[in-house]
């Protein structure tokens, strides 16, 4: 009963405090956030305008090949095909148009079905097996090629439920996970252990369920710290930069931020899993416009968990309960 629930609403426990083993950043970041706060003092007011139009639909409900199970995640690679897992623990491939290419499973999937996916600076595909504890890491056709982590645990190199997984330049891997630990940890390209940074709770540098992950041009890596409702930056060694976002459902405020892509004119897109929207940032916070409604109807959305964004600009949004995917195009003052 308790695997359903955590399935279906999102999974947001009490703050518990420090947890052993995690990093204690220390007065800094109490500072470094206070300051974050301050310069938001007089911003200038959100854009309540959508930013994007409605372009297609593809997918629908089913478990035949091109069909969805409640999707939870979804990559591009260079070559704009779509990789989307759904609660069948299938990971589907589709061209940027949603015709079916492909699809595999992972090994294992009695406990869970994945919860993340993204492409590595290879190509190679990086799955969260949420319920096993571990990263697959795949071929573009299905080749299971490495794994990282497998056991449960609080020491370096395990794992609570993974969410995400990303590669930096260097081919460094990050790696988030909830429960217990809320943290995210980095690995060499090989799998060794590096590094570790956060804790459960809500002060700048924690998260409660750091859900995705995205790395810049920088190295800098941004996590979407879901029930926090607030989006965070880290340098590569983990050292906190800045947070923003506050729950709500303004634009400009969050509520379950799920996914969030880095696109090319140097913003940032949120899907919200809460607000049934995906919305568009500045990378220091300011809302450039919002897209999507909660509905079962065309330019609706209902739970969106994931998004990416082609070559052409367009955005794929991973409309998780209504099982399809929805494609949108921004407006040209926002490309």
């Amino acid at each position: 009963m308790f695997q359903l629930a955590r399935e279906v609403v999102p999974a947001c426990p009490e703050n518990r405090g420090p947890v052993p083993g995690t990093v204690w950043l220390g007065p800094a970041i109490l500072v470094a956030g206070l300051a974050v706060l301050v310069t938001c003092l007089g911003c200038e007011p959100e854009s309540t305008a959508s930013f994007a139009s409605f372009e297609t639909v593809w997918g629908a409900r089913g478990i035949t090949d091109g069909r969805f199970q409640k999707p939870r995640a979804m990559a591009i690679d260079a070559e704009d095909q779509i990789y989307v897992v759904d609660m069948t623990a299938r990971i589907q491939v589709f061209r940027s148009d949603g015709r079916f290419l492909r699809a595999w499973s992972t090994p294992d999937h009695q406990f869970g079905k994945p919860t993340g996916l993204s492409v590595g600076i290879d190509g190679r595909i990086l799955v969260a097996d949420t319920h096993y504890y571990r990263i697959l890491i795949y071929s573009p056709e299905g080749l299971l090629v490495q794994t990282i982590g497998g056991v449960q645990g609080e020491r370096p190199g395990e794992f609570g439920l993974v969410t995400d997984a990303v590669q930096d330049s260097q081919g460094n891997y990050y790696v988030s996970e909830y429960g217990e630990y809320d943290r995210i940890q980095k690995f060499s390209p090989s799998g060794r252990f590096l590094a570790e940074w956060g804790g459960h709770g809500s002060e700048p540098g924690k998260f409660m369920r750091p859900q995705n992950l995205a790395v810049d041009e920088n190295d800098h890596v941004w996590v979407a710290d879901a029930c926090n409702h607030r989006i965070q930056e880290f340098d590569s060694q983990g050292r906190f930069l800045q947070m923003w976002g506050t729950q709500g459902g303004a634009a400009g405020e969050l509520h379950y931020p799920y996914d969030l892509v880095l696109d090319s004119p140097g913003t940032l897109l949120v899907a919200e899993f809460g607000n049934h929207r995906v919305q568009r940032f500045t990378r220091d916070g300011r809302s450039l416009g919002v897209w999507g409604v909660q509905g079962r109807g065309e330019g609706q959305l209902y739970n969106p968990w994931a998004l990416v964004q082609d070559h052409q600009g367009r955005i794929h949004v991973l409309d998780t309960n209504n099982h399809r995917v929805q494609v949108i195009r921004p407006h040209a003052a926002n490309r």
